[in-house]
């Protein structure tokens, strides 16, 4: 009967989703305001291009990944602004890309149930995908399409702003994720993975705009899926 409840208690712990863990892309440049900085191994137990760390959660980044400033009252250092909305401990920086037209984040370790963000997209928009491999390899596991959504936030001085809620389930253990869009055209940020709801799953409540990106997300992985086996 004990050996019964060790193993009953073990499956019950391998089921348990992974507790939400959130990137919010604040500290990666060592001063604010200021520009830009690479991410590099900040979340991965190393250090910005700034010379600064975060919290270890062995998440890596591409090199083309940086951290952008992002506009507060008074403060005017980039097009992009949260606008005073969201978390008050996320409204110096984001995470975007000058070179290429994608970016990726690597969690070797796996992550399951759910990943999403809040994001702003003022002139292209973009997409991310789920990836059961490192760098966007591997079967996918979720994709979604992220249509514009910058307009203008009064005193923020920003075009890229507000910024809008965006997250996908997913079945299986991902690897990595891909951020595809334009340079220099669409920021991310409070990045979370283990949960369709970007944030702190404590406080963030999720916006209409979440359920419907949701739902076109999953609409477009099925349609895919049937292609492929009408191709098949």
């Amino acid at each position: 009967m004990k050996r019964f409840a060790y193993l009953f208690a073990g499956a019950v712990l391998a089921a348990a989703p992974l507790q939400a863990q959130v990137l919010n892309f604040e500290g990666v440049n060592a001063t604010y305001p200021s520009g830009f900085a690479f991410v590099n191994d900040f979340y991965n137990g190393g250090i910005s291009s700034d010379g600064t760390s975060g919290t270890d959660f062995g998440i890596s980044f591409s090199t083309n990944a940086q951290a952008i400033c992002l506009n507060t009252i008074g403060v005017s250092c980039s097009n992009t602004s949260r606008g005073g909305l969201g978390d008050p401990n996320s409204q110096r920086g984001g995470l975007f890309f000058l070179a290429g037209n994608q970016t990726f984040m690597n969690r070797a370790a796996g992550f399951t149930t759910g990943f999403s963000f809040f994001y702003s997209a003022l002139n292209t928009g973009g997409s991310f995908s789920v990836w059961d491999g490192l760098n966007g390899d591997g079967n996918l596991l979720a994709t979604l399409g992220l249509p514009t959504n910058g307009g203008t936030c009064p005193g923020f001085n920003a075009g890229f702003c507000p910024f809008t809620a965006a997250g996908v389930g997913f079945a299986g253990t991902a690897l990595s994720v891909s951020f595809v869009g334009a340079a220099d055209q669409i920021v991310f940020d409070d990045v979370t993975f283990g949960s369709i709801t970007p944030g702190d799953p404590n406080t963030v409540v999720p916006e209409p705009s979440t359920v419907v990106l949701m739902a076109a997300g999953l609409l477009g992985l099925g349609a895919a899926s049937r292609r492929r086996r009408s191709q098949l």
